[in-house]
């Protein structure tokens, strides 16, 4: 059985057909710049399929119009997915709200809650649910399963996931920390104790999520106590275009004197924020060579994301009391060896040691970097949320 795993987001879609058995990925791609007005034959779509890869050149004007390209692509790669032996189509939902905490087979019912939790994900959810809608009508005979963002933080504790505002206006609103990447989050602790020959319950782990978006997690005998992100993914670390943490009163003020309104202070924080927002690119490779050349803002970007990063390990550090591992993953926690060294460094008194040829190497599977000595393990573990969504989906239609 096959699992075919989509994930929707607001201007792509990312996609792969996936064995949960064996992680055999049979054929994946995505499909990107939908909606944007463009260039005949700017948007290319590569269709990955063993060693071949197939191809669609062409504008793009919604998700529904990307998925019937994704499924001619398969027909063209000559895996027509209605004949195919697929036992369910899975679905990344970013927010679940306290509705949804664990994967869910879809039908109306499903689809207008996770429609109706958009005003906690405006950018995300509807185009999770066009993604949803499209499938079911390409596929109307195969189960389709809602795996959600925010499910591994369903349950933090009291303490860490509620908000000190009005009791009342937070319960109306639905406003407590969520916390987002919880696939990423839960999939890599577990492959980290795999990997530590341990079970998850003997082990509290820190994990840092470093791509484009960032979050990390506090976990304790494999169960989320803490994270960064909250009622949105704004909430946290500083990001590739998201500002992170920063004192609210900024918002009132930029209303007050910059004459933006809630759009506008919106926009900025989410997409002109962050490393962006600081160097005007977000991108690490591009930082790190803006660095090389002196760039005079890009190292002072770099040293914001550290700063932060930094203080969110120091503050998991003592609420775990004690930590057995830390693993960085996504594609800057798998690939930027400075990120990581710079985040760990002189924190030998605290047990945690890298060691530097290690953590210089490159590879594509899990591994640890600290030295032999170090009381805290540090590790890479490269994520994939897409078989975690897979197993969940085969899992729960059986």
């Amino acid at each position: 059985m096959k699992v075919l795993v989509i994930n929707s987001g607001s201007s792509s879609i990312k996609y792969q057909l996936v064995d949960p058995a064996t992680a055999e990925v049979a054929a994946s791609g995505v499909v990107q710049r939908i909606g944007e007005e463009v260039e005949p034959d700017v948007v290319t779509v590569e269709h990955s399929c063993g060693d071949r890869t197939f191809e669609y050149r062409g504008s793009i004007a919604d998700h529904a119009a990307g998925l019937h390209v994704v499924f001619d692509l398969f027909t063209a790669a000559g895996q027509d997915l209605a004949h195919a032996d697929l036992g369910a189509v899975g679905h990344r939902v970013v927010h679940g709200g306290e509705v949804f905490y664990q994967p869910t087979v879809i039908d109306d019912t499903v689809v207008k809650a996770i429609e109706d939790l958009s005003a906690l994900a405006p950018l995300h959810n509807p185009p999770n649910v066009i993604g949803i809608e499209s499938a079911r009508a390409l596929l109307p005979d195969v189960p389709q399963v809602a795996v959600f963002d925010t499910a591994f933080f369903h349950q933090l504790p009291a303490a860490a996931k509620t908000y000190a505002i009005d009791a009342e206006v937070a319960a109306a609103h639905g406003i407590r920390k969520y916390g987002f990447h919880g696939t990423s989050h839960d999939y890599v602790s577990g492959q980290a104790a795999e990997f530590l020959g341990r079970e998850r319950a003997d082990l509290n782990q820190i994990v840092l999520h470093l791509g484009n978006g960032a979050s990390a997690s506090a976990i304790r005998a494999g169960r989320a106590v803490d994270t960064t992100m909250g009622l949105t993914p704004l909430e946290g670390l500083v990001m590739g275009t998201r500002s992170g943490d920063l004192d609210p009163g900024i918002i009132f003020h930029l209303i007050r004197t910059a004459g933006m309104d809630v759009d506008d202070v919106d926009a900025l924080l989410n997409r002109h924020s962050g490393i962006k927002g600081i160097s005007g690119v977000n991108d690490f490779r591009e930082l790190g060579q803006l660095i090389e050349t002196g760039h005079p803002t890009a190292k002072l970007a770099f040293d914001v994301y550290i700063h932060r990063l930094r203080r969110y390990i120091g503050a998991y550090l003592i609420e775990l009391g004690r930590v057995d591992a830390i693993t960085f993953t996504a594609g800057v926690g798998e690939n930027d060896a400075r990120v990581r060294a710079e985040a760990l460094a002189g924190l030998e008194r605290y047990g945690i040691r890298v060691d530097a040829d290690r953590n210089a190497e490159r590879s594509r599977v899990a591994r640890r970097i600290s030295a032999d000595d170090s009381e805290i393990a540090v590790l890479v573990v490269p994520t994939n949320e897409e078989l975690a969504i897979a197993r969940a989906s085969a899992e729960l239609v059986g």
